[in-house]
């Protein structure tokens, strides 16, 4: 319960904007756009947006990113609270079985044709801020502060000849005027539908791109001892990174995972090059420069035993999502009132990433999971299928589903988490 009565007319505010962040959501849905290529999705937004009257909706930024910037009219400390939702979808297959799914491919982005669809839930996030504007616009003359709401493309990662996502915002100067007093946002998960979960220390890892190039000497497919075949070294490389977990601590998770592989030829050729993409991840991002130094000694001594060489190249490195106990504690009352404290929930690290962490590292505030999923939470505080639900299908499968119903959770989250901070209640103590 709460003696502030913003709070029950945030509420209220947010449940009469429910209908229509459902029917935002279904509309993304159907309409996903890849990374750097939100061009629909952000026109959608800034026109919400202005609708609003907001002091000021600034477009353009860092590709497709949008900025609302609303100014409270009460008197206050000057605070300012940035709320964050990402924008862009995967070059994935939408499986998902509603009839708002998508059909949308994508013939023109690097590397495609791609099918297309949200099957992170960005829909969500983005769908469940612009209902946040709504709510928080609903109470300007009572919000002691200002309130930037942060819709970022490109956070799964631009093409690798462009810039994007967060830190791109950053050196726009999203961020310059105001300057945010703290950052927030969340990401729908396989939890219990309305269970919000939170973590002290890294919620998800340090995370970087990894384009290995071998190269080798192309030659008829009859005559193999005419070239050099970069395929054996390819080999070598990819049993090898399965012994790059051995090489740093065992109490300290680790992955490299090579997801796509590009060959430059036909069935009897063998080719000059092959190409590697995939991703490191460490739970610690003190381990990254080890693994990152491993696996370039592996592709590169890898290849030369096979009388080829290999190029390995890092980009878009995002640091880890760091919660810091003090940020926690002092939302923690604000999370129970929203979601109700038996629904608020501690959870384990994930090797997962989100550059939202280049806010909360420079701004403070934290990041939070939302459960969208017909779960319950079992004994070991994992979570489990509900009988007769939908069961767990997890981010990036073609399957991922949300629940809509869940989605005001989320609004009401934004609402709350903003106007707290603004009044003062929810900042980390001295």
């Amino acid at each position: 319960m709460t003696a502030d009565p913003v709070h029950a007319e945030l509420d209220r505010l947010s449940e009469e904007a429910a209908a229509q962040v459902i029917a935002w959501r279904r509309h993304l849905h159907r309409n996903p756009e890849l990374s750097n290529r939100e061009e629909g999705t952000a026109r959608l937004v800034a026109e919400h947006l202005r609708q609003l009257g907001l002091d000021e909706v600034r477009t353009g930024i860092a590709g497709h990113g949008v900025v609302g910037v609303l100014r409270g009219t009460a008197a206050g400390g000057g605070r300012v609270a940035a709320l964050r939702a990402d924008t862009d979808a995967l070059p994935v297959k939408d499986l998902c079985g509603t009839d708002f799914a998508s059909r949308v491919v994508d013939a023109d982005y690097p590397g495609g044709p791609f099918p297309v669809s949200h099957a992170c839930g960005h829909d969500c996030h983005t769908a469940m801020l612009m209902g946040a504007a709504t709510v928080l616009a609903g109470v300007r003359d009572r919000l002691p502060g200002t309130v930037l709401l942060v819709f970022q493309p490109a956070e799964e990662g631009p093409p690798v000849t462009e810039t994007g996502g967060a830190l791109a915002m950053v050196d726009a100067g999203a961020f310059a005027d105001p300057v945010p007093t703290m950052a927030f946002g969340m990401h729908v998960t396989p939890y219990p539908k309305g269970y919000v979960g939170y973590r002290v220390g890294n919620q998800y890892g340090a995370s970087v791109l990894v384009r290995i190039t071998v190269t080798g000497r192309q030659v008829h497919g009859s005559t193999p001892w005419q070239g050099v075949d970069p395929m054996p070294a390819v080999g070598a490389v990819l049993t090898g990174i399965g012994q790059l977990y051995r090489q740093v601590s065992a109490f300290d998770p680790v992955t490299v995972t090579i997801g796509h592989v590009e060959d430059v030829g036909r069935f009897n050729i063998i080719g000059e090059t092959v190409t590697l993409w995939g991703t490191v991840r460490c739970a610690v991002e003190g381990d990254m420069p080890a693994v990152r130094d491993r696996l370039r000694r592996l592709a590169e001594h890898s290849a030369a035993a096979y009388g080829a060489t290999a190029e390995v190249e890092y980009l878009q490195p995002v640091p880890p999502v760091h919660n810091t106990g003090p940020w926690v504690a002092a939302a923690l009352p604000t999370l129970r009132r929203v979601a109700g404290g038996e629904r608020v929930t501690e959870t384990g690290a994930t090797l997962g990433y989100d550059d939202v962490s280049e806010l909360v590292s420079r701004f403070g505030g934290l990041y939070v999971m939302l459960g969208v999923q017909d779960a319950t939470l079992g004994e070991n505080g994992l979570p489990v299928p509900e009988e007769g639900g939908r069961g767990l299908v997890t981010n990036h499968n073609p399957r991922f589903y949300a629940d809509d119903d869940t989605l005001v959770t989320g609004v009401r989250l934004h609402a709350h988490v903003a106007y707290d901070h603004l009044a003062g209640t929810l900042l980390p103590a001295e």
